[in-house]
């Protein structure tokens, strides 16, 4: 199969990219299918680095990861999908694999003809489905156009999208996370994630005063005004704020930056942003992560990432939480503050390697390349024995 990836440009595709939720899912499926044997293509920035072949559109990425939208960004994303699809169309590709729903709906718009057919993952949440609730309205069953939901949970908000699949989860690399059975001498609470209210950080400092538990808060705060006031408020409570950027080059993160700041005195201690080998020991050395969501995310790598290391989720019953987190087997699923509190007090009940398994046996890469390769495999048959028309 001949896949090509049209990658988002916020950040690059890379294995140690910090905050790029959608990006590492391209990473990961063009790893995956690269293993199984797959033509992975992946249209995107060249300061990308993916396991299969790179197409470079565009010099470099955004670098932010949400930021005004300017002409030289449409610009750029322009003539990403186009030279996108005039790659497709050299004839040695069986399907296109989207993932931003802005840059797709060139395609729908009938700016630009698809020459096969197109698998669109679902990243976003129904409440900020526009592009798709339009795309809808025209559409139908024959469309060359096919979306996958990434939980149940999302695949019930879209209900009713024509061509929607079978949920596919998100995979990682387990193989990759530092597991073992016992956290090790340090005993902290860890909550990653972008820094906005419906990640609910203050949900989380909350949590860590009423068990006098050591907080550590990771993530990124974007240029936006209300993440940036957000921040503000949230300021007023942490006790220690590291300095940014990225440690010097050839240190060792675990003994030069995590023990000196877990040497402190300090209860709640905010990290910034870190990148993929950082927050796997992070995640390796915690009690439990913390992941106190308001709204319904629709999937959560956080919370896989998380167990991969062998760390316990304890988490809100939002979203896609109950497909992911086994209660009382993996982590917790609670529906309150006092809830959430008491599971963080029960979380040695909890077994490391038991989380670890579940999502080895659950959320690998492996699984998640190998149902997008039967989803590919379906739409080509199907258009071999019955052609659709294209968009």
């Amino acid at each position: 199969m001949n896949v090509l990836q049209v990658a988002t440009l916020n950040r690059p595709v890379r294995p140690d990219v910090g905050y790029g939720p959608i990006e590492t899912v391209v990473h990961n499926i063009d790893k995956g299918l690269h293993t199984l044997g797959h033509r992975s293509i992946v249209a995107c920035s060249g300061d990308s680095c993916v396991a299969g072949e790179q197409y470079t559109t565009i010099e470099k990425s955004f670098s932010e990861y949400w930021s005004k939208n300017t002409r030289v960004q449409r610009e750029n994303m322009r003539r990403h999908l186009v030279l996108s699809l005039q790659r497709a169309k050299k004839g040695d590709i069986d399907i296109i694999h989207m993932h931003d729903a802005v840059m797709a709906e060139y395609i729908f718009k009938g700016v630009i003809k698809s020459p096969v057919p197109l698998v669109m993952t679902l990243h976003v949440p129904a409440e900020e489905k526009g592009a798709f609730k339009r795309w809808n309205e025209s559409l139908i069953s024959s469309s060359r156009a096919y979306f996958v939901p990434i939980s149940e949970y999302q695949k019930k908000q879209h209900h009713g999208l024509v061509n929607a699949q079978k949920v596919i989860h998100h995979g990682i690399d387990v193989e990759d996370s530092p597991f073992k059975n016992h956290p090790g001498t340090h005993d902290y609470l860890f909550s990653i994630g972008r820094i906005t209210q419906d990640k609910g950080q203050d949900n989380a400092i909350e949590i860590a005063k009423k068990t006098g538990a050591r907080l550590i808060l990771a993530g990124n705060v974007q240029n936006k005004a209300k993440d940036r006031a957000f921040f503000s408020r949230l300021r007023k409570s942490i006790d220690l704020v590291m300095p940014g950027g990225n440690p010097p080059a050839g240190s060792d993160y675990y003994e030069e930056i995590m023990k000196p700041i877990l040497a402190s005195d300090k209860q709640i201690i905010y990290i910034g942003e870190v990148d993929s080998a950082q927050k796997k020991l992070w995640y390796r050395h915690a009690r439990a992560t913390l992941f106190p969501i308001q709204w319904g995310e629709p999937f959560g790598l956080v919370m896989i990432e998380s167990m991969a290391c062998g760390t316990p989720v304890v988490a809100f019953r939002k979203g896609s939480v109950p497909e992911i987190v086994i209660h009382g087997k993996t982590g917790y699923v609670v529906d309150s503050i006092d809830d959430m509190t008491e599971a963080v007090r029960a979380i040695h009940l909890i077994g490391r390697g038991d989380c670890h398994r579940h999502i080895k046996d659950n959320f690998s890469i492996a699984s998640m390349a190998g149902k997008y390769s039967e989803l590919y495999q379906a739409i080509v048959n199907e258009r071999t024995i019955c052609p659709r028309t294209f968009l």
